[in-house]
């Protein structure tokens, strides 16, 4: 019950050629275990990605310089809208970049999570009741001036 010794490199030859007679396969050459093949970029991805990523850093910049009263009324839910913008814009950036694989822009859509993120929050923690100051979601409405009364005339 001897065997023969097994050679080893025509067998992995021939495996070899099996694997690359397959359909699809696009690759004549012997196939490394444990690597993938890394996908094509094409521009129009990259350029996607740094839109998204370009476009929430500005919306994050646009919430720092905030030039309107963010205090209450319809100011207050435009600010949260762009707050929500931008953290949906940092998300959509973060996503792209991570799937496209661009360092960079995945950071930058990072840090403008967390910026959104702590902004907007910033402004909905005292009206829901979780910080110490407590702010409204309306307007006080404004001082009412006492009309004058009418003097008789005099004669």
């Amino acid at each position: 019950m001897t065997e023969q010794p097994r050679d080893w490199d025509k067998e992995l030859a021939d495996i070899d050629r099996a694997i690359a007679r397959q359909p699809g396969s696009t690759s004549r050459e012997p196939a490394v275990r444990g690597t993938e093949p890394v996908p094509s970029v094409r521009r129009r991805f990259v350029a996607l990605t740094w839109f998204w990523s370009g476009l929430a850093v500005l919306l994050a910049v646009a919430l720092a310089v905030w030039p309107y009263d963010k205090n209450c009324g319809i100011r207050l839910i435009f600010f949260l809208g762009a707050g929500g913008i931008a953290l949906l814009a940092g998300v959509l950036g973060a996503l792209t970049a991570w799937v496209h694989r661009r360092g960079l822009a995945h950071l930058l859509s990072l840090l403008v999570i967390v910026w959104a993120g702590v902004m907007v929050v910033r402004e909905l923690l005292p009206r829901v009741g979780y910080a110490k100051e407590a702010r409204g979601w309306t307007c006080p409405p404004p001082p009412v001036e006492p009309r004058p009364t009418p003097q008789p005339p005099t004669q």
